[in-house]
């Protein structure tokens, strides 16, 4: 078993070959200059990594001497919204308890249906995030002036391997070439605007400044993830837990997402999908990210994420 990232050293950047989460091989020499050149041929970098990684076991350089980049650099990066149940639930619960005289247990109900049929019937509601807004897993995150409500959001992410248009649910799977972590931190204060009340969401300027999208720290081969429907996603925030829940709570699968996504678009080698976010966010909580807070995330098997928040300066 093995991952794959992008790092970087004095010499600059370069793909990695990471083995027991500790040590990476440099792949500098290799056909493949960058892991979505490798995911534009994934069956055959994975015959070639598993041959790297069995003829140079313990000869890779060791993780804390390098920068851990984003480990691929998408051409789009697709997110999705409102896709695990008891977190939709909860926004539900507490719209109807704000709108009308009804107990929290009636809410629920009226929450539950609405996902029934949503599951059953609905589709799921994707929109584009900018490749700009990541940073490394390791990175520190900046917080923008404008706004206050700074949100986290942990996300798996899948990276698409082969590309596709109009991909059978059947065959959705096939296109993945692996699975990472990302953090879709959202400044809630700014996702409405209240000048164009009637267009709703404006997704570029609450959810798409630099470091707002940590990935990684690495992709994990699809080969090697059992079951990304059965993972756990854990985020703390200064020790305290925020979100712990499972990938099962989606309401659309990742294989459908994945099929839907490319009947909009078409899907690229080292896109990314981001999955949705469970519950447990900062809007939840009442509590959002400040200057000084230690972010850390992880995933079943997929790596950790540790962020510090920094205040961003405005130019002069």
């Amino acid at each position: 078993m093995f991952a794959l990232g992008t790092f970087a050293d004095s010499a600059g950047e370069f793909a990695g070959l990471v083995l027991d989460g500790e040590s990476v091989i440099a792949l500098r020499d290799q056909r493949w200059p960058t892991v979505r050149a490798m995911c534009a041929d994934w069956q055959a970098a994975m015959e070639r990594l598993g041959e790297i990684a069995e003829q140079r076991a313990g000869t890779g350089v060791s993780l804390e001497a390098l920068r851990v980049c984003p480990p691929v650099t998408p051409i789009q990066v697709l997110q999705s919204g409102a896709n695990y149940r008891q977190h939709v639930i909860d926004i539900i619960v507490a719209e109807e308890r704000e709108r009308a005289n009804v107990s929290e247990a009636d809410a629920r109900v009226i929450g539950e249906r609405i996902m029934d049929e949503r599951a059953s019937s609905g589709e799921p509601y994707l929109f584009f995030g900018s490749p700009t807004a990541m940073c490394g897993a390791y990175d520190n995150v900046l917080l923008p002036v404008e706004g206050e409500q700074h949100d986290w959001e942990l996300e798996l992410a899948v990276v698409i391997g082969t590309p596709g248009r109009d991909i059978s649910m059947g065959r959705a799977l096939e296109h993945v070439a692996g699975y990472t972590i990302t953090n879709d931190i959202t400044t809630r204060d700014l996702v409405y605007r209240p000048d164009l009340k009637a267009i709703g969401t404006d997704w570029l300027r609450s959810k798409n400044a630099p470091t707002f999208l940590p990935t990684g720290p690495f992709i994990v081969p699809a080969a090697f993830v059992a079951d990304p429907m059965d993972l756990n996603i854990t985020l703390r925030v200064n020790d305290e837990v925020m979100q712990d829940a499972s990938t099962e709570d989606m309401i659309f699968d990742i294989a459908r997402l994945v099929a839907y996504a490319s009947t909009r678009v078409a899907l690229e080698p080292g896109d990314l999908l981001c999955t949705g976010s469970p519950a447990g966010n900062g809007m939840h909580h009442r509590r959002f990210l400040r200057e000084g807070d230690v972010i850390e995330a992880e995933i079943t098997g997929l790596g950790r994420q540790r962020n510090v928040c920094v205040a961003s300066v405005l130019a002069a």
